[in-house]
């Protein structure tokens, strides 16, 4: 099994929904993303995706929540709580349809909110 992982960041404020503490009010966090891709083979080039096409499907979806508030955004608006958890799942959503070959998995992804604590979604 081959993996390949990419890391960036971004930052965006949230507030927790049905949540008692500090993180019910508005702040902000400078997120980092780490994307790992999974698969049996490598490609004729002898990869098993593109570094560059992996950063461009994290991109994508920067896009939609870099500089933003994620309770803006769908479906952190209504559906999801914008914890940690929930912005791991979204990426792992988003980036997989956004790669969408046969050959390879999203197998995880782990969102930063400090240096020190981190949420991982495995599907």
């Amino acid at each position: 099994m081959y993996e390949v992982t990419v890391e960036q960041t971004f930052s965006a404020a949230h507030h927790l929904r049905d949540y008692s503490g500090p993180c019910e009010h508005q702040h902000g966090h400078n997120f980092k993303v780490r994307v790992t891709i999974q698969g049996e083979r490598l490609n004729k080039a002898g990869m098993l995706v593109d570094f560059t096409d992996v950063k461009k499907a994290i991109r994508e979806v920067f896009a939609i929540v870099d500089h933003r508030d994620l309770n803006e955004i769908p479906p952190f608006d209504k559906e999801l709580n914008p914890t940690a958890e929930n912005i791991a799942f979204f990426f792992q959503q988003k980036i997989s349809a956004s790669l969408a070959n046969p050959d390879i998995k999203v197998s995880e992804v782990t969102v930063w909110e400090t240096d020190k604590q981190s949420a991982t979604y495995r599907p």
